[in-house]
């Protein structure tokens, strides 16, 4: 269902992309970062602002999942989207989708799981 729903707001969005000859960018998921603690996102804080592009990157061949998404910020690593959401957005990627995203939400706190929140839209 889920997977429909989302292909009929994709051909919707390509439809009007097409006839306005605009870039459309549909949030296709909202996630914290998995792995603050582990990357340079926690050395990175103070230059980080809510806005921010972030580069996605597949990694197929990582070891601890074979649907990894990596998440950069002006090339460093921050860390991954989650395991348990990556899987649309990393079939999108394999796809050859279009995926960009960026940074919803940081928060001071000590759960590093709380601390950055990810908005990943697919342009059309």
């Amino acid at each position: 269902m889920r997977s429909l729903c989302l292909s009929l707001l994709l051909l919707a969005a390509s439809a009007a992309a097409q006839s306005e000859r605009t870039v459309v960018r549909m949030v296709v998921q909202s996630s914290p970062l998995a792995g603050f603690q582990y990357h340079e996102a926690a050395t990175l804080w103070q230059q980080l602002r809510v806005g921010d592009a972030l580069e996605l990157t597949r990694e197929p061949q990582n070891p601890h999942d074979a649907r990894a998404v990596s998440v950069a910020w002006q090339g460093h690593k921050l860390g991954y989207l989650p395991r348990r959401d990556n899987a649309a957005v990393a079939a999108e990627m394999d796809a050859g989708a279009r995926v960009a995203a960026r940074i919803e939400r940081l928060q001071q706190g000590p759960d590093p799981w709380a601390r950055l929140r990810v908005e990943v839209f697919v342009e059309l």
